[in-house]
């Protein structure tokens, strides 16, 4: 079974080679914005959506240079999302992935500036892969997606528990990112449309067992492992699977999530099972 620790660190070497290839230097100006895109995106991380665009491409037979430009595609535009994330206005967080955030790190203007732009670089790399995968981000990252979660997300701060708005905030928030990820992997491999639909499928499951985890983890890690505040998500009112489920329901849906991933890789055998390890991974890790 491969080590998903490995296949991480792997697959972060080649979104890193990927990002630096497609992002301006600190020097060209204006400096402080390259400088400020250069802060959020090389912050570490686990690099696991870039994970799965590599993995997704190899389980259909794809080469690894194909998937370059979705590795970088993913990550620019989940970092731009991070970025946005944390402002004051938003989630109002000092501290991301072990160091101040970059409106602390620089200033407001410039973190919002900084989104925007890794936005834009994000759409261009996908172009790289063609019309497709534009769609593919543009869909699942828009108002019925990425942004449309965090809408959901914001308007549901202290309001009473609902199961069901809380799945479509982590299904749009969350899980809309992650299938995106998977889906730019089989377009990278030229996949099949039941490979694609089959990988589109884990990746939702996917996506959903991963933030269940991370509501698991606001309320059980620590500052140290997480990287950034815990308790947060109580303390604003959030609402989380821990909040309206309880923290047993919650790590009992994620390990259910994970399998069903686990489930929908069937059809590619063992060229599945470095997809199968990141599912156990994403529900068993500490931060």
């Amino acid at each position: 079974m491969p080590d998903a620790v490995a296949l991480l660190t792997e697959a972060a070497a080649l979104a890193e080679a990927a990002l630096e290839a497609r992002l301006p230097a600190a020097t060209v100006e204006p400096a402080r914005l390259h400088a400020a895109m250069r802060y959020a995106i090389f912050a570490g991380g686990k690099r696991l959506r870039p994970a799965l665009v590599l993995l997704a491409c190899r389980a259909v037979g794809g080469a690894d240079a194909a998937a370059a430009p979705g590795l970088a595609a993913v990550e620019l535009l989940h970092t731009y999302t991070l970025v946005h994330d944390d402002l004051p206005a938003m989630d109002d967080d000092d501290l991301r992935r072990g160091r101040p955030t970059c409106h602390k790190a620089f200033d407001e203007a410039t973190a919002i500036l900084a989104g925007d732009a890794l936005q834009t670089a994000a759409f261009a790399a996908a172009a790289e892969l063609g019309a497709e995968a534009v769609l593919v981000l543009a869909r699942d990252t828009g108002s019925l997606g990425v942004v449309g979660g965090q809408q959901d997300d914001l308007d549901a701060e202290g309001k009473p528990p609902d199961a069901a708005l809380l799945e479509r905030i982590h299904r749009r928030k969350t899980a809309a990112l992650i299938r995106a990820s998977c889906e730019l992997g089989a377009l990278a491999g030229r996949a099949t449309p039941a490979q694609r639909a089959a990988l589109a499928a884990y990746g939702e499951a996917l996506g959903l067992a991963f933030q269940i985890a991370d509501d698991v983890l606001d309320v059980t890690a620590t500052a140290a492992t997480l990287g950034k505040t815990p308790g947060k998500d109580a303390a604003q009112g959030k609402l989380t699977y821990v909040a309206v489920h309880g923290l047993d329901a919650a790590r009992a849906e994620g390990a259910r999530q994970a399998r069903l991933a686990q489930e929908s890789l069937v059809p590619f055998g063992g060229r599945g099972a470095a997809l199968a390890e990141l599912a156990r991974f994403v529900v068993e890790r500490s931060s």
